[in-house]
């Protein structure tokens, strides 16, 4: 669910300090050694940061989550998840349980192979960043998690809102696939998924669906608090919540993991894993919400079966 505040950009204040002229007697500055000089290459920042990031995955052979490599490449974080959302999307990163490790597209290069590029119909919506989010990876035959993500980004870009495909398994929040519509970029990350399912609408969904035995297993590894003025403030406050909604209705929060978002998220009844489709729109856009949960509810009949083979895996 882009995320969090972003911190406002700082003004631009005059100094009071202003060139002053060189005296006619005076020798020139010496000249930048930049990339002026036909010697010199053109480079490309961002291709740098990438590669930085590359690198820092590459120390890590079980991964590592976005803040720990953002800051290992020494990157501002904003920069580093959408630079690992791209890697992820072509196939170099792979994002598992909040972990990015080399993806496929690097271990072909290690082997000297090269890939065929992507079909021109490669879904514009889809976002990566998410685990089973690669679609058109490759250019290969599209397989189960293609399917998935595929279908995620074609429901993103119809209903005008991010979507969100997640399951709660192993004790864990587990988001599979992830895609932005234009003007609703998906929330980024800024606080792990996993450890904050109680302010989330994916969170509270998938926790809702479980019994009570669960549920406090899940509370005893991640405590409930306030990430925002609006999040549930302790564990007594979520179960009230909890026991306050009718069974298969949707889920809906506003700001209470991302200020400026609001979110809602629709069970979903795939055997005895539980799993769930969420939407969500910036504050300003809040009208796209009620159409979009509408529609989704509409249609989960068809939809689970692209869905949930997902589940059981």
């Amino acid at each position: 669910m882009s995320a969090g505040t972003r911190p406002p950009r700082r003004p631009v204040h005059d100094t009071g300090k202003h060139p002053r002229t060189r005296a006619a007697d005076e020798p020139p500055p010496p000249r930048a050694e930049a990339a002026h000089t036909a010697s010199e290459p053109t480079l490309i920042s961002s291709v740098q940061r990438a590669l930085r990031l590359l690198e820092a995955v590459g120390a890590h052979e079980d991964g590592a989550p976005a803040k720990q490599l953002a800051r290992e490449a020494g990157l501002p974080l904003p920069t580093a998840y959408h630079l690992l959302r791209t890697l992820t999307h072509e196939g170099y990163l792979h994002r598992e349980s909040g972990l990015f490790r080399y993806g496929d597209a690097v271990r072909r290069l290690g082997a000297g192979r090269t890939a065929p590029p992507a079909p021109p119909d490669r879904q514009p919506g889809s976002q990566p960043g998410k685990p089973g989010n690669q679609p058109g990876q490759s250019g290969l035959v599209p397989g189960p998690a293609d399917r998935v993500a595929r279908t995620v980004a074609a429901l993103a870009g119809e209903l005008g809102v991010a979507v969100y495909f997640a399951v709660y398994r192993e004790g864990e929040v587990d988001v599979l696939a992830t895609a932005d519509a234009p003007g609703a970029p998906a929330v980024e990350e800024w606080a792990d998924f996993r450890q904050t399912a109680h302010a989330h609408a994916i969170g509270q969904c998938l926790l809702a669906q479980l019994d009570e035995a669960e549920r406090a297993d899940h509370f005893a590894r991640y405590p409930v608090r306030a990430l925002t003025p609006y999040s549930v403030r302790d564990e007594a406050g979520f179960h009230r919540r909890c026991a306050a909604r009718r069974p298969l209705q949707p889920v809906c929060e506003r700001e209470e993991y991302a200020l400026g978002t609001v979110c809602a998220a629709i069970p979903l009844i795939a055997g005895e894993t539980a799993a769930t489709l969420a939407v969500s729109t910036p504050l300003a856009r809040a009208e796209r919400l009620r159409p979009a949960v509408d529609s989704l509810r509409s249609r989960v009949g068809a939809l689970i079966g692209s869905l949930s083979f997902s589940i059981s895996i």
